[in-house]
């Protein structure tokens, strides 16, 4: 039997919140940056979406099949991409009808829901399969959660939905001496497997690929091939997990990223020690080797492989728990305006911007940054969230009022009461007329 490639890309961009001073608070409930998330949607569609699409259509049909990979497409990026570049979800339609790519299921607004919400969590991945179905007209099989967070616990509430297969973080920690190679099971729920990320051979392309002071540098695809030969050797499956905005964003057209993509597959399939799979195929193809536990969230993120990018300071949690106190508020609810800008509010991205992380991952957290400091960050999404407070507070107080009106008892409606018939006149009597006698 063949060892397996699994090559899964991330796409997403979040909804930028616009400068929002205090003073906007109360006055003003439009939160985000249009032209930012515009200019940027139309400028990653150029670089990255658009012709890596191509790229990729022109490798299947090329290899008549053989060659296979995965997306996951937030619902935040596909609200963008029907807003700015529509032809984007047009190229990734042509993809799904070849039959060799797989759509992931993810939370519906690249959130951290799993972690706060378990009525929340379900409803962003039901809202996210439903997306997918209408955009490209196939049902997500696989769960691949935010930023590749998981532990048991998430593990089982995924199991619960239905799915069979999940994509996580092979983390060091949690692994020891086993190798991230293999398919695992989760433990709480037996049937849930798991498919880890290699994360060095996945960051080769991510990360270094166009650093010249990297001491493999340049890469190519005969180099990569012997590297993935030497990492699967005795084991069964190697797991490329990046994101898409790696191709022509994150590394740039110029460093040859888009040469070494054509022809990776070539020399894969000429050498025949793999194949490339979708994470689905993946799980029928090879059995669990044992559970992997998992107590504490883990992800891809830092060396640390945890949840510390997005909530590992006081001024991360602060917001995550107010912003998530407002679940059973809106619960009783029905403004679709509000869930929306709740929705959007739950992106990971505002979270990773108030990182004070920066030693070894600095670079990394300073790219995707675009507010000068975590604290300034911080600031302005807690203004926004001020501003979200008072709207939800107001409904809540407009839906008691309503409600407290609609249970009043009125008072019993006074039967009315048929008009007395005016008694009729009698007609006046006559008076007696004396007769004139006549005398003879």
């Amino acid at each position: 039997m063949k060892k397996s490639i699994c090559l899964y890309f991330q796409v997403h961009q979040p909804t930028r919140l616009r400068l929002y001073r205090f003073f906007d608070i109360g006055k003003d409930s439009h939160y985000y940056d249009d032209f930012a998330n515009r200019t940027i949607l139309r400028r990653v569609a150029q670089k990255c979406y658009l012709p890596m699409n191509a790229l990729l259509l022109e490798q299947i049909e090329a290899h008549k099949g053989a060659f296979k990979v995965a997306f996951s497409i937030s619902g935040s990026v596909l609200e963008q991409f029907d807003r700015y570049a529509p032809e984007v979800i047009e190229s990734f339609r042509k993809l799904a009808q070849t039959g060799c790519v797989e759509f992931l299921s993810e939370t519906y607004y690249h959130s951290l829901a799993s972690l706060a919400s378990e009525a929340e969590f379900k409803h962003q991945v039901l809202k996210h399969k439903e997306a997918i179905e209408h955009y490209f007209g196939v049902t997500p099989k696989t769960f691949r959660n935010t930023e590749l967070v998981y532990s048991d616990a998430i593990g089982e509430m995924v199991y619960g939905m239905g799915f069979k297969t999940m994509l996580t973080e092979g983390a060091k920690h949690v692994l020891g001496w086993k190798s991230p190679n293999f398919v695992y099971n989760c433990a709480q729920a037996k049937n849930l497997k798991l498919l880890l990320k290699n994360s060095s051979l996945s960051d080769d392309i991510a990360f270094r690929f166009s650093d010249r002071g990297w001491e493999n540098w340049p890469l190519t695809g005969e180099k990569y091939l012997s590297w993935l030969k030497a990492a699967g050797q005795n084991e069964e499956i190697i797991n490329l997990f990046m994101d898409y905005e790696t191709f022509g964003e994150h590394q740039k057209a110029t460093s040859g990223i888009f040469d070494f993509m054509k022809f990776l597959p070539d020399v894969v399939l000429a050498d025949g020690e793999f194949e490339f799979v979708t994470p689905a195929q993946a799980a029928k193809k090879h059995r669990s080797v044992g559970e992997l536990d998992v107590f504490d969230p883990i992800s891809w993120a830092d060396e640390e492989r945890d949840t510390s990018a997005w909530l590992g300071n006081e001024l991360q949690n602060d917001a995550f728990n107010k912003l998530y106190d407002q679940v059973e508020k809106l619960g009783i609810l029905n403004d679709e305006a509000l869930w929306a800008d709740f929705g959007h509010l739950q992106e990971s991205d505002h979270l990773y911007y108030m990182c004070t992380k920066f030693f070894s991952d600095g670079a990394v957290h300073k790219y995707f940054n675009p507010y000068d400091t975590p604290y300034e960050a911080f600031i302005n999404y807690m203004n926004v969230l001020s501003d979200f407070i008072l709207r939800v507070d107001d409904a809540i107080s407009v839906s008691d009022v309503n409600f407290a009106a609609a249970k009043e008892p009125k008072a019993p409606a006074k039967k009315a009461t048929a008009a007395k018939k005016a008694p009729a006149k009698k007609a006046p009597a006559k008076k007696a007329v004396a007769k004139k006698t006549t005398k003879k």
